[in-house]
């Protein structure tokens, strides 16, 4: 992975640089320029709209108590979308320009959720960490035994002569 990252950071200047003399010998320095500050003006404008467009929905989704899974990858993408658009370079536009497409994002998402879930693993907080299955279940807890309509607690309910609370398991 690291090799890939590397080669992306070498190639796309190159690749870029290479875009840019082309097209600049073809319409000029000047209108390249203005073209190259117009994608980021326009990157700005969509990534504002959309960006906040996204956060509404993941409020929405947390106000309905469910992780905002997909508002988080979309505002993942909107931020790499951004940052190829603020980069100057046709080819970083071009892409950039692909992630604000609600159906490439799909896409995408698509074939992030089929990788990590062929080559990923589940990891939780707890007894069940890095584990596929369920595990045996522990709870903590202190309980208070109630018989019938008495609701006084008994006094010697308290005295665990210096043990923790008792664990449950199941």
């Amino acid at each position: 992975m690291g090799l890939i990252i590397l080669a992306a950071l070498v190639i796309t200047p190159i690749v870029e640089i290479a875009v840019f003399i082309e097209i600049g010998g073809r319409i000029g320095v000047g209108n390249t320029v203005g073209i190259v500050l117009l994608t980021a003006l326009a990157g700005t404008a969509l990534l504002r709209h959309q960006g906040l467009a996204v956060l509404r929905r993941a409020q929405e989704t947390l106000h309905a108590e469910r992780f905002p899974l997909d508002e988080v990858f979309e505002g993942l993408c909107l931020l790499v979308a951004g940052a190829l658009l603020l980069t100057p370079g046709f080819v970083t536009d071009g892409f950039g320009f692909l992630l604000f497409l609600p159906p490439f994002r799909r896409a995408l998402r698509a074939v992030a959720v089929n990788y990590l879930s062929t080559h990923g693993t589940i990891v939780t907080d707890g007894p069940q960490s890095h584990s596929r299955g369920r595990g045996t279940v522990i709870i903590d807890g202190e309980f208070e035994e109630v018989t019938g309509h008495d609701s006084t607690p008994d006094s010697t309910s308290d005295d665990r002569s210096g043990e923790g609370p008792p664990r449950i398991e199941r």
